[in-house]
C-alpha cells in the first residue's frame, strides 16, 4: 500500500508533467496528449507516466516516442520544478483506456433501448 508522501509525490510529478509536455519540441507530442495517470516507485527511483492521446492507438504511440526521446528535457525541467532528493526515471506507456471508453459510449448509445416512461 503506497504511503501518503508517494501519493503525494505522485501527484506533484502529474502536475507538473503535464505542464511540462506543452513546451515539448518534438512534433510527435502534439496538443492532444494527455497524462492519465503517473505511479512512483516506493523508492522514487521509477515513475510509470500512462499517457492518452486523442485519436487512435497509432498517434498514442508516437506521442510515447516522442515523450520517450526528450525524457532527458522533461526529466531536468521536474527536477527544477521537484524540490524533492531523487528524481525518478520516467518511463511512459500508452494508454488507450480512454479512446475504448469512448468506443463502449458510443455503441451503449447506438442501442436502441425503449424507454420506461414512454409505455405509459
Amino acid at each position: 500500500m503506497p504511503s501518503q508522501r508517494i501519493n503525494r509525490i505522485s501527484g506533484d510529478v502529474h502536475r507538473e508533467l503535464c505542464d511540462i509536455i506543452r513546451t515539448v519540441k518534438d512534433p510527435r507530442v502534439n496538443d492532444l496528449v494527455s497524462i492519465v495517470r503517473v505511479d512512483v516507485s516506493g523508492d522514487l527511483s521509477y515513475a510509470t507516466v500512462y499517457v492518452s492521446s486523442y485519436g487512435d492507438a497509432s498517434a498514442v504511440k508516437t506521442a510515447v516516442e516522442g515523450l520517450t526521446s526528450a525524457s532527458g528535457y522533461i526529466k531536468k525541467n521536474l527536477a527544477s520544478r521537484l524540490h524533492i532528493r531523487k528524481i525518478p526515471q520516467l518511463k511512459f506507456i500508452a494508454d488507450t483506456s480512454i479512446s475504448k471508453g469512448a468506443e463502449i459510449s458510443r455503441i451503449l448509445n447506438s442501442l436502441d433501448i425503449p424507454d420506461d416512461d414512454a409505455e405509459e
